[in-house]
């Protein structure tokens, strides 16, 4: 029996996204069962990651611009929830209002990095965006005097959590008989607010603006000579990205409930722009599999610890640095087998295909 022929096309998609989302709606029961609540935790966090590689895909995938201070994106929405739902400014505003505030804020800084940077290819932008981030992480780490506002390198504690009523996602609740702990709230907001990025992000690669972002990555000249003002294009990329940035960075700081400049340093920013890479620059689906995968890795990659001292009796090399040697020889080996990523985009794998004449 052809089990295909027993659906049609649209009908077999609708069940494929109905078991993916069963599948993730039991995911956290799942995953403390199976590995601990700690990795319950982790896959949370490579939700946010998810929202950061999909804003940083429409600068680089979509408009082929190279940004390496998206993480000031992150801070800039972090600290504008953090310094108005906490002890700092004796403010508490609630989050409704915060993250979008946060967004808006992280949106006007994108475009005043894309503003001055407008001529600027290549390398040189590379060098310029690094330059942005560590502007913004210095700022923060520096804004504690002759006047207090970031509390410096000390950071700022005590953030109020999501909440809306007298619902708090930092509180034990009970539904159906299943006990969500604050980890488990937080893993479904985070995977809605995910959920509606990815749609987003689809909506503008198929729009308008998305194939003027393409065709200004693809040749700027020619898209200019088509009448694509590439100026207000790029501007609106940088912004868009910075907004999925911002929102992220709001939903970080309610969650770990304490930030400070070190949560957002170049290596940061590295490691998102590896996961566009390594999952495939210009595909929605690729880039939030790359997010997943080099967030979960580093920490399975932990265990190293514990399997010397089973298999060899003792710690031979130190699972620190065993750790970052075998993550960056997959990146390595990956960049040399598929260096369009995991899941590319059709058009550079045809791309890429036709190159090599296949």
């Amino acid at each position: 029996m052809n089990i295909a022929a027993l659906f049609s096309d649209r009908r077999w998609r609708w069940f494929a996204w109905g078991a993916v989302a069963l599948l993730l709606l039991a995911l956290p029961f799942i995953t403390e069962a199976v590995l601990g609540r700690s990795w319950v935790r982790i896959i949370a966090v490579s939700l946010l990651f998810v929202m950061l590689a999909l804003g940083l895909n429409i600068v680089v995938g979509f408009a082929g611009l190279l940004d390496l201070g998206y993480i000031a994106f992150f801070a800039v929405g972090a600290y504008s929830y953090a310094l108005l739902a906490s002890p700092q400014f004796a403010v508490h505003w609630p989050f409704l209002l915060l993250l979008p505030l946060g967004a808006a804020i992280a949106a006007v800084f994108g475009i005043l990095l894309g503003a001055p940077t407008l001529r600027l290819r290549g390398d040189y932008l590379a060098i310029v965006t690094l330059g942005f981030g560590e502007i913004i992480r210095v700022f923060l780490n520096n804004l504690n005097r002759p006047v207090n506002i970031t509390n410096g390198p000390q950071g700022i504690t005590l953030i109020d959590p999501l909440q809306m009523g007298g619902f708090s996602l930092a509180q034990t609740h009970s539904f159906a008989g299943l006990t969500f702990s604050p980890v488990h709230n937080y893993y479904f907001v985070f995977l809605v607010c995910a959920a509606l990025t990815v749609a987003l992000s689809l909506r503008l690669q198929n729009s308008r603006i998305g194939r003027a972002w393409v065709a200004i990555r693809d040749d700027e000249l020619a898209a200019s000579a088509m009448g694509i003002n590439t100026r207000n294009v790029k501007l609106l990329a940088f912004a868009m990205g910075a907004t999925f940035g911002g929102v992220a960075g709001g939903l970080f700081a309610s969650f770990q409930g304490f930030i400070s400049p070190e949560s957002f340093q170049l290596i940061d920013s590295i490691m998102v722009l590896c996961m566009v890479v390594l999952g495939g620059m210009g595909n929605v689906a690729g880039v939030a599999l790359g997010a997943v995968l080099l967030t979960a890795l580093p920490e399975a990659l932990r265990y190293i610890g514990p399997l010397q001292q089973r298999w060899f009796g003792g710690v031979l090399v130190d699972p620190a640095d065993l750790r970052m040697l075998l993550f960056g020889l997959a990146l390595v080996l990956m960049m040399l087998l598929r260096p369009e990523g995991l899941w590319p985009a059709r058009r550079r794998h045809a791309v890429k295909r036709n190159t090599d004449g296949g």
